[in-house]
């Protein structure tokens, strides 16, 4: 195995299209982060293909801070532990549904319950059309195609040189960011296909490169809108920055873990 990098940061992002939470160790199963986009809000007016409103439609979201209610219990599966004991290692079951409560820092600084109504309705304020908003629960990530995304430091600076203004990393709400050994960006693309062994044991396989849309145009912080964003990677990179995995082997990983390439 070649070391390539090693983890710099890993999130999830409880809420789909909400802010994101940083985490020192995640547990990796096959339908993605455990505890990642477990709720979603559901829209009566989007089209069938993708029926969740996301800040590219209520750019306010992104100011909407999920928080779990019981973060040792959201850690990780509960019988975690006991299952992979079992020769040659089981699958962890599911959380219990209150292990995965969660509750919502507003813009305004109030907290407010995942499932209260008025959450509901503060989201439904200033959308555009017929929108009959309803929360959705799931135990796999509500993820657009794959369960895990991984972006490189490196390629995040490229675009930041290429706008000439400083980028947050968290536009791009990777699962992963890592460092790469060497300072080359983009060079996640020439991974696509190989296999890659995160920390001691987890294993996801990279699928594609991961094709952009309006998200990285908005400022995580303020839901600000800057075009110039999208549309330089779309010019400069083919409308795409970082990769999209699936995992092969399940596990958990941690910030400063090594990322080795499989031969």
């Amino acid at each position: 195995m070649t070391a390539i990098g090693t983890i710099e940061s890993l999130w999830r992002y409880p809420v789909k299209s909400m802010g994101g939470e940083v985490l020192h160790e995640a547990f990796m199963g096959f339908s993605g982060v455990y505890g990642d986009r477990c709720y979603a809000l559901k829209s009566s007016a989007a089209r069938e293909g993708f029926p969740y409103v996301n800040a590219n439609v209520q750019q306010q979201m992104l100011l909407y801070h999920p928080q779990f209610r019981y973060p040792e219990r959201a850690a990780k599966p509960p019988n975690l532990i006991e299952a992979t004991s079992i020769a040659p290692g089981v699958t962890p079951a599911n959380a219990e549904p209150d292990d995965l409560m969660l509750d919502v820092v507003t813009p305004s600084g109030a907290v407010v319950a995942i499932d209260d109504p008025a959450l509901i309705e503060m989201l439904g304020e200033g959308l555009r059309g017929e929108h009959y908003l309803t929360l959705v629960r799931s135990d796999r990530a509500l993820t657009d195609c794959r369960p895990i995304s991984l972006i490189s430091l490196q390629t995040v600076r490229q675009v930041e040189e290429e706008l000439g203004v400083p980028i947050d990393k968290r536009r791009f709400r990777a699962n992963i960011y890592f460092n790469l050994n060497s300072d080359e960006s983009f060079a996640e693309d020439e991974l696509v296909g190989c296999k890659l062994r995160l920390g001691s044991n987890a294993v996801v396989a990279i699928l594609e490169r991961d094709p952009r849309c309006n998200m990285i145009s908005l400022d995580p912080d303020t839901g600000e809108h800057n075009p110039a964003v999208l549309r330089k990677v779309a010019q400069a990179h083919d409308a795409s920055a970082g990769v999209y995995c699936a995992i092969l082997v399940e596990g958990v990983v941690t910030v400063g873990d090594s990322i080795e390439v499989i031969e």
